[in-house]
């Protein structure tokens, strides 16, 4: 069997774990493998796609290169319809020639990663945040039929609010409601926190004040370092469910290593790299 070669491809690309979450998956799955970092600029890409980048059996992308890639690619499968971007690329060659296929596996990384923290997908979500990630959540949670509240900071709520828009079209008039987001005070059955907001070293800040997170079922943050953020924390300590963007994290380069070359994998496998990631990032 030849071996395979994998990457990430974004700009600024800085630390990444997903050689090391890709390495683990290989390696649990007994695929023969190496995964490497390409910091690749948007001028750069499309050359870098035909050239370098197609040499590759597969490859993932994260910002600045969703969508450009999703432009780029022969075919794209019902995922990049549904979220409007790609982050997984595989490429096959038949009779000499490469043809590329792309793919999205946000969605359903979120999905496995909190049902496998017993929380359903179901009801009124808030989502705070309305950029790239906020619009995978509210996406799939739309898809699953709940109602959602959709908060942004005042400078970017026009954008929210024709993002919205665009969710009552596809998926019902009162899918989506918009608001700034230190003016909402509502509740839900699940709070997701879709922003960068508490994230590793600025670990003291939080997305919302304790009146919404305590109005909520359950919280999900997006962010995955620190372990626990203060919005997790908090939550916790009101005893609600809740869980970082971690092991969302791993379910997304497993479900890419199932497009790229039908490996499966259990939640332990998950839970067990999850785990080993924070050991990896303590040591940075």
């Amino acid at each position: 069997m030849n071996k395979k070669h994998y990457g990430v491809i974004g700009h600024p690309i800085g630390h990444t774990l997903s050689p090391f979450i890709h390495t683990k998956l290989m390696k649990l799955a007994g695929i023969d493998g190496d995964y490497s970092v390409f910091d690749i600029t948007p001028e750069a890409l499309a050359e870098e796609f035909r050239t370098t980048l197609s040499r590759l059996d597969g490859f993932n992308a994260t910002i600045p290169h969703k969508q450009a890639v999703m432009r780029l690619a022969d075919s794209l499968d019902e995922t990049a319809a549904l979220y409007g971007s790609v982050n997984t690329i595989a490429f096959s060659t038949n009779g000499g020639v490469t043809t590329s296929k792309g793919c999205t596996t946000d969605g359903i990384g979120f999905m496995r990663a909190i049902a496998d923290a017993g929380i359903t997908l179901a009801g009124t979500v808030t989502i705070i945040g309305c950029g790239g990630v906020g619009r995978v959540f509210a996406n799939t949670c739309a898809k699953e039929g709940c109602r959602l509240n959709l908060l942004e900071c005042q400078s970017g709520i026009e954008g929210a609010r024709a993002f919205g828009e665009s969710l009552n079209e596809r998926f019902g008039s009162d899918t989506a409601k918009v608001f700034v987001t230190d003016k909402f005070c509502g509740g839900s059955d699940l709070l997701i926190n879709a922003t960068p907001i508490g994230m590793y070293p600025k670990c003291d800040a939080c997305a919302v004040g304790d009146d919404v997170i305590a109005a909520s079922k359950a919280v999900f943050d997006a962010v995955y370092n620190p372990a626990e953020t203060l919005i997790v924390k908090k939550a916790r300590k009101l005893g609600i469910p809740a869980l970082t963007g971690m092991t969302m994290l791993v379910y997304q380069a497993a479900a890419a290593q199932t497009f790229w070359n039908g490996a499966e994998f259990d939640k332990n496998d998950i839970a067990q790299i999850a785990d080993e990631c924070f050991e990896e990032l303590a040591k940075k």
